[in-house]
């Protein structure tokens, strides 16, 4: 892919954060509705649905035949998995416990792109990563009440996982298959086999279709799930991911925000402290080494 410029990198990192931080307690409105399968899937499947009608204009550049395993596997790492056991895991661990393990993911994407990748990696770069994940913790530390089990805490890891690493997949075959193709396919399978799972374990007749949900799930379908992941994709592929993943430490943040707002859950100190960690943490993972700018010059 094309490096984007700084300001239409920032421009789609701001758009990113924000839709992915009111995703959380949007999904938590939304299972007032729904089960968490089928909502899952739905949110999922109508989003690929609408990737898939910007995308059929550009039918020449999809390549079934070669890269149909491409679009499996994304779905498998990026949806299936991730959303799958995000559900689960939320039915045993409290949730600002179950979000602060998920995003170990921006640290673990940093290993994981040094390793596969060929990123850089120093010891500022994995302490501004740590900084950030602490940060994360802090902001959470208010929701880690209640109980907390083993099999929760090991479905929050996998999420962690899954995410990093199908989003260092996602940047190795970023240049052999289309962005949009990859995003809508990866969102409908993911969503079938969700919503298919949902079908088999919960009941259709518990979702409450009034406008409050439809219009819940049409924004997280639109915006969080087709726009959001299409929008994350390019910038993974245009920049180095473990510092696109640093940004994500911004999530939890707007998160609690949104919920203090829409919520009326509670403002804390945590936010504040937990901001500092987050902002410095993006500094130390983003600056340029003295070596990195020689590098640049020469």
């Amino acid at each position: 892919m094309n490096q984007l410029s700084k300001d239409k990198t920032i421009l789609l990192l701001v758009f990113l954060v924000i839709m992915w931080g009111v995703n959380w307690p949007l999904t938590k409105i939304g299972l007032q509705y729904a089960p968490p399968l089928l909502f899952a899937g739905l949110r999922t499947f109508f989003g690929g649905i609408i990737l898939l009608l910007l995308a059929l204009p550009r039918y020449k550049s999809l390549r079934l035949k070669e890269t149909w395993p491409i679009y499996l596997v994304s779905a498998f790492l990026n949806i299936v998995l991730y959303y799958g056991l995000m559900t689960f895991g939320l039915l045993y661990t409290p949730a600002g416990l179950f979000s602060a393990v998920v995003f170990l993911q921006p640290v673990l994407l940093g290993v994981f792109s040094w390793l596969w990748l060929g990123e850089s990696m120093h010891p500022r770069k994995m302490f501004g990563l740590l900084l950030g994940f602490l940060g994360v913790a802090v902001i959470c530390a208010f929701g880690i009440i209640g109980h907390a089990s083993v099999i929760g805490i090991g479905l929050a890891l996998g999420t962690a996982l899954s995410w990093a690493f199908g989003t260092v997949y996602m940047k190795r075959i970023s240049e052999r298959v289309d962005s949009l193709w990859v995003v809508s396919l990866q969102q409908t399978i993911g969503g079938l086999l969700l919503t298919g799972s949902g079908a088999f374990i919960e009941n259709w007749s518990d979702i409450v279709w009034d406008l409050s949900f439809i219009l819940n799930l049409l924004f997280i379908s639109i915006f969080v799930i087709a726009l959001g992941w299409l929008t994350y994709f390019v910038l993974i592929g245009s920049g180095e991911a473990s510092k696109v993943g640093a940004y994500t430490f911004l999530i939890p943040l707007i998160s609690n925000i949104a919920s203090v707002i829409f919520l009326d859950e509670q403002f804390t100190f945590n936010l504040v402290v937990g901001l500092v960690f987050i902002l410095f943490s993006i500094y130390l993972v983003n600056v340029k080494s003295r070596r990195e700018r020689s590098l640049i010059a020469s």
